[in-house]
């Protein structure tokens, strides 16, 4: 169906309401991924070990079988106190919801971007809200994120009585920079990354040819073939509290997706993106940029 629904969602994307209002059947994605391979990310030895259960990671340091490495993830526990968690919930409750796609309900302040046509408007947008303002600022405690310039932060909603996920996907390669971050506010989740093995014209990704890595040692390989993780899954935990960056191989090699399972209470995050350094350094966006980084450090 290509038109959108009541509930938010259209073509593919679907929730329980609209699948049980007009019988959508949905690829189940946990079947699928359940045959392959599967590893666990724990946080604090940075390796993948073998399992599906999220909670693998809690058994630190006493893992089981053979680890692999899995290059480009940091997550950080407890990066927000309970009183924090607690001060932005209710801060983020006071914030008009918008419906969205899958299940879920959001809060974009950010431009509005044209990934297709490769096009930016600043339309509307004019800050972030002030009581978000001391979670940007503590981005400065985490090292990975240094000079990190926010030009978008999202507050998505996952209600698991609306089957709330998101498909495996890539974040745009043309406007949003290598370190895609993710603070966890409330539920504990799974972010479930699948090797990429599609045309590197999707997802604009041909555009990470065109600038330097920012984090480490990455070189995009126009192939974007990934024979050697093939049938390898991994899990990496969004527990409540954490933080979460993207980049590198996971950034640009994997699409991350949330299963509908992995939401088993309400889940509310904040995603942050930044821009790419050609479209930030591009002399042809100079006033456009100029304006969206003035706007982007007002909070209000």
């Amino acid at each position: 169906m290509e038109t959108v629904r009541p509930c938010g969602c259209k073509g593919i994307r679907s929730c329980l309401f609209c699948e049980t209002e007009y019988k959508i059947v949905k690829d189940n994605l946990k079947t699928r991924f359940e045959k392959c391979s599967s590893y666990v990310y724990c946080p604090n030895c940075d390796k993948a070990w073998p399992g599906w259960d999220i909670n693998l990671y809690k058994n630190h340091p006493n893992h089981k079988g053979t680890s692999t490495e899995f290059p480009g993830v940091y997550i950080k526990l407890d990066f927000l106190s309970p009183c924090e968690i607690k001060s932005l919930k209710n801060a983020l409750e006071e914030i008009p919801w918008d419906v969205s796609q899958s299940g879920r309900r959001k809060q974009n302040f950010g431009p509005k971007c044209n990934f297709k046509k490769k096009k930016l408007q600043l339309g509307a947008f004019s800050g972030f809200p002030k009581s978000t303002q001391f979670v940007q600022q503590k981005f400065s405690e985490i090292p990975i994120l240094n000079n990190f310039q926010t030009v978008e932060q999202c507050t998505l909603e996952y209600d698991p009585l609306r089957g709330a996920s998101i498909d495996p996907h890539i974040d745009d390669c043309w406007i949003w920079g290598e370190r895609i971050v993710t603070v966890n506010v409330m539920g504990n989740s799974v972010l479930t990354m699948s090797p990429y093995r599609g045309p590197y014209a999707k997802y604009n990704l041909e555009s990470v040819m065109e600038y330097s890595a920012i984090l480490k040692d990455f070189k995009f390989d126009t192939n974007n073939k990934n024979e050697k993780n093939e049938d390898i899954i991994v899990r990496l935990p969004m527990p409540e509290g954490s933080l979460m960056v993207l980049y590198g191989n996971a950034r640009y090699k994997w699409e991350h997706c949330v299963l509908r399972e992995d939401v088993t209470s309400r889940r509310i995050c904040l995603a942050y993106r930044e821009l790419t350094p050609p479209y930030l350094y591009s002399s042809a966006n100079n006033q456009v940029i100029e304006e969206l980084l003035k706007r982007a450090s007002v909070f209000q």
